[in-house]
């Protein structure tokens, strides 16, 4: 439909793109192969076509807001798989931390020294991030504005760092 400035109103949009539901299903579904996720994705891809504003989503042309609808999934479907690869750096459970489930306080004592050790040989500025990133369970965009450093430095910075203390807890 068209309102009365000339552009295609918002009611027009989600039966426009709903018409691709099926091709945005398989394709969805060969990116993840699971048809849960593959059905989370094209519902979100859908309701980013319906919030855009009418001139972000080309819907006079099927071509364009097929190929829109394609990219917006293929994102979707890279943010939920990077999602499942980030493995949360913090405290973990009893059950991983001693063999026989039981917490034992030697065990504890040996492995805050050894991780003390580890972050003392890191560089201060990789020290003061993963701190506080990790231990202090702060975000980075709040880290940067504290050390005065941009975000993408923050995340760079947590990447070597981290990469550091791995080799430094295997040797």
């Amino acid at each position: 439909m068209i309102d009365a400035h000339g552009t295609p109103d918002s009611s027009s949009r989600p039966a426009t793109a709903e018409r691709h539901r099926a091709l945005l299903l398989r394709f969805a579904n060969r990116l993840t192969g699971d048809p849960y996720r593959a059905e989370d994705i094209v519902q979100e891809t859908l309701l980013r076509a319906w919030k855009r504003p009418p001139a972000a989503v080309p819907v006079d042309d099927d071509e364009r807001l097929l190929a829109w609808l394609y990219t917006v999934a293929r994102n979707l479907a890279i943010d939920m798989h990077r999602r499942d690869r980030a493995v949360p750096v913090g405290a973990l459970p009893q059950q991983l931390l001693s063999r026989s489930g039981e917490c034992d306080l030697a065990e504890q004592v040996v492995d805050r020294h050894v991780v003390r050790k580890a972050l003392a040989r890191l560089s201060q500025e990789h020290r003061e991030v993963v701190v506080r990133v990790h231990l202090c369970d702060r975000p980075r965009d709040e880290t940067a504005r504290e050390i005065g450093i941009s975000p993408g430095t923050v995340k760079s910075r947590t990447h070597y760092a981290l990469r550091a203390l791995r080799r430094e807890l295997a040797a």
